[in-house]
């Protein structure tokens, strides 16, 4: 449904937004791109709704070469649905009012088949009984589902979403989320989806796309990105995680021992391409650290900082290996009784770290 190649953009003479960019969304395929502020995320969905210009590369679109001078413009926006993160409804029109006016005016519809349309995307919305309400009179999740229904009323192909949900709280984030995921798996809608939420992109996504300076560092399932990032910044974006510095010093296959800055060495998964010597970063997930002597090669003494009580869970902060900001997952009851200060084990097995490049791609 969309291919991008080797897209780059610059902003003025100097400024590269967007560095050899080069993906692709299958028919009915939600692609989340995440990434920090300023990443160019918003940048790149823009360049596929031609909303804006880019220098180099390719992005196809339902067939059409969105930067073929003589596309239609006009035509290609009318297959493409978008939601920004302001909702930009019309505020002197009624719900109704705006869902018509684009098929009046792009689509060329009458204004009874614009309204009957418009009813049926109201109905799919759950907001039949506010058809003649202005927008103001809408809480921010009732209009967010306007502006989806607005989008969808003129049939697109593909509905891109640019951080639609960031100025809901987290309460009815979490509806919404749940409301455009069931509307696109009803509608087997094609999706590209903004966000710098990591959860909004793991709950949401069949695969995620990050982005970090303008360049993809990796598209993959959400599992995958999580289990294998393919380095050291995806494993920070994606979820929480202890990072652990040092150099590779042996390796055999796919398993690899790091040498850490005090001494210590940890035993790993290693990434494709390492060679002995190389700094590294070593990933391991707090959820899969074990207080106490595990199963495994990699234990170590522990020092606790803090316990943070979360409901269902703890939060240990430790001083391990050299790091003073290591972080174990424990059951809440488990936790009970630890205080500041006192001497723990920690451990996890060799699978449940990995060893990855120190740096991302620039």
């Amino acid at each position: 449904m969309i291919e991008i190649s080797h897209v780059n953009k610059w902003y003025g003479p100097s400024f590269q937004v967007l560095k050899d960019c080069t993906t692709s969304v299958a028919k009915g395929e939600v692609v989340v791109v995440c990434g920090p502020s300023g990443s160019g995320k918003s940048t790149l969905i823009k360049c596929v709704n031609a909303l804006e210009p880019f220098q180099e590369g390719q992005i196809i679109l339902d067939g059409i070469k969105v930067n073929d001078p003589k596309t239609d413009l006009p035509k290609l926006r009318a297959r493409v649905g978008m939601v920004f993160q302001h909702f930009e409804l019309f505020p002197h029109l009624r719900i109704i009012e705006n869902l018509c006016l684009a098929q009046e005016k792009v689509l060329g519809r009458s204004h009874d088949e614009a309204m009957a349309k418009g009813e049926k995307l109201l109905d799919r919305v759950g907001l039949t009984v506010h058809a003649n309400k202005y927008p103001a009179e809408l809480s921010g999740g009732q209009q967010q589902r306007v502006a989806v229904a607005r989008a969808l009323v003129l049939e697109p192909s593909v509905l891109l979403f640019d951080e639609p949900l960031s100025n809901l709280d987290a309460r009815l984030r979490r509806q919404m989320r749940e409301e455009i995921r069931d509307l696109q798996q009803r509608l087997n809608l094609t999706v590209v989806y903004v966000t710098h939420d990591q959860s909004e992109a793991l709950t949401m996504s069949d695969r995620i796309a990050v982005i970090h300076q303008g360049r993809i560092q990796q598209l993959a399932t959400p599992a995958e990105l999580y289990e294998r990032p393919a380095n050291a910044f995806v494993a920070s974006f994606i979820g929480e995680n202890n990072r652990l510095a040092g150099h590779l010093v042996a390796r055999d296959g796919d398993t690899g021992r790091v040498r850490l800055a005090d001494g210590s060495e940890v035993v790993a998964t290693v990434a494709a391409g390492l060679a002995l010597d190389a700094p590294v970063v070593v990933s391991v997930r707090p959820e899969r650290v074990v207080i106490g002597e595990g199963e495994g090669p990699n234990r170590f003494p522990a020092q606790l900082i803090e316990v943070i009580y979360l409901g269902d869970h703890c939060k240990l902060r430790l001083r391990v290996a050299g790091s003073e900001d290591f972080v174990a997952k424990v059951a809440a009851a488990s936790a009970a009784g630890w205080t500041s200060g006192a001497a723990l084990t920690v451990s996890w097995p060799a699978q449940a770290s990995i060893a990855l490049p120190a740096g991302s791609k620039g």
